[in-house]
């Protein structure tokens, strides 16, 4: 099985599997800090009630949710997990015939279907960030936005390694506790500190074809919002 096809499946099982704890254990080990950032992000992104959403990655919805109640009422939803989508449609009674079941390197849908694009948290788990990027673009109308809220490493010693120590110690054991899936938490401080240290964000947006990027940073640099226009 070529390495892509290994991620895909690894990123599958292990969101299928915590599904059921994924909400609570967000608002937990964020210390609620995560709605904050939802909201952030949308109020930079600019999204109002003319906005068409696709939330990629949108786990059990609570970016879409947010939205939501921001006055975004055309909203559709895509992730890979079946189980992460079956839990939104229990949230969201609105979202019920928006959601697909698909990847971001294989979207389906048509060229300039979408005002906005959103996708918090999920960026690290494309097996093909260029070709996940170049669909965004495609989906994308003119002067479309793509908003991704990521984390990253704080460039301050001091946080940075508190942070490492949360997540690298303290995150997999209460993750573990918690959804009985251990290796579900030692991915993601996994794949956190190798995304911080290879990727570059702005740089693969404009190869994608994206003109304008603006970066922000939040809570002391744990969190990044990345905002992309197609002009």
């Amino acid at each position: 099985m070529e390495e892509t096809q290994i991620k895909k499946e690894r990123v599958k099982r292990i969101f299928d599997s915590i599904s059921y704890r994924y909400d609570f254990l967000n608002h937990f080990l964020s210390l609620g800090v995560d709605f904050y950032w939802r909201k952030k992000a949308i109020q930079l992104s600019g999204m109002n009630s003319n906005s068409i959403l696709l939330d990629i990655a949108c786990g059990t919805g609570d970016f879409s949710i947010a939205a939501n109640k921001a006055g975004v009422k055309n909203i559709f939803g895509a992730d890979l997990s079946i189980n992460m989508l079956r839990l939104f449609d229990k949230k969201a009674e609105w979202i019920k015939g928006r959601t697909s079941q698909c990847v971001a390197e294989f979207l389906p849908f048509r060229n300039e279907s979408f005002t906005n694009i959103t996708v918090a948290f999920g960026v690290r788990n494309f097996y093909d960030l260029l070709k996940g990027f170049q669909q965004f673009y495609r989906v994308l109308t003119n002067n479309g936005k793509a908003t991704i809220l990521e984390f990253r490493l704080p460039s301050n010693k001091l946080i940075r390694n508190f942070y490492l120590l949360y997540f690298n110690k303290v995150l997999p054991l209460i993750g573990k506790l918690i959804s009985k899936d251990r290796e579900a938490y030692t991915y993601l401080p996994e794949s956190v500190n190798e995304f911080d240290e290879k990727i570059d964000l702005v740089d693969l947006l404009k190869q994608s074809g994206f003109s304008k990027v603006e970066k922000y940073s939040l809570t002391f640099g744990l969190v990044q919002i990345v905002i992309a226009y197609k002009l």
